[in-house]
């Protein structure tokens, strides 16, 4: 019986684990920043290469951010571009730029937007103190 139970467990975690593997994974290839078109009809995301040489994934945050600039002088309408860098996912929105393992997972702000729309490091821009009565 014991033994039953012990592999009625064990696939039953096998099955949990296989599960969670059939996500997207963002493409590894060193220095290398992509622009990530979503899969129409269920095939799967499009990889384009935006840059090549990108040491950081802040450089290629930011030459997503350049592209998103590009299209909308031009006309476009999309606000939200996301990308990915050795591993990694990267979002672009109207709040700033994140980083997250997976296209559907949770993520972190790198970067937020300055009141005039530019990337900053959150925190890194001081605000004057509000003095009461003033």
């Amino acid at each position: 019986m014991k033994r039953v139970l012990f592999l009625l467990t064990l696939a039953t975690g096998a099955v949990a684990l296989s599960a969670c593997a059939g996500g997207v994974e963002a493409p590894s290839e060193p220095g290398v920043c992509y622009a990530v078109e979503p899969g129409v009809d269920g095939k799967p995301p499009t990889f384009n290469v935006v840059a090549r040489d990108q040491t950081q994934i802040e450089f290629c945050a930011a030459r997503l951010e350049e592209m998103r600039l590009r299209f909308l002088n031009l006309g476009g309408n999309r606000r939200e571009v996301t990308g990915a860098y050795q591993g990694q996912f990267i979002f672009i929105d109207r709040a700033g730029v994140w980083f997250g393992k997976s296209l559907e997972g949770s993520r972190f702000m790198a970067l937020a937007r300055t009141g005039d729309g530019r990337l900053a490091v959150p925190g890194a821009i001081e605000q004057a103190p509000v003095v009461p009565g003033q």
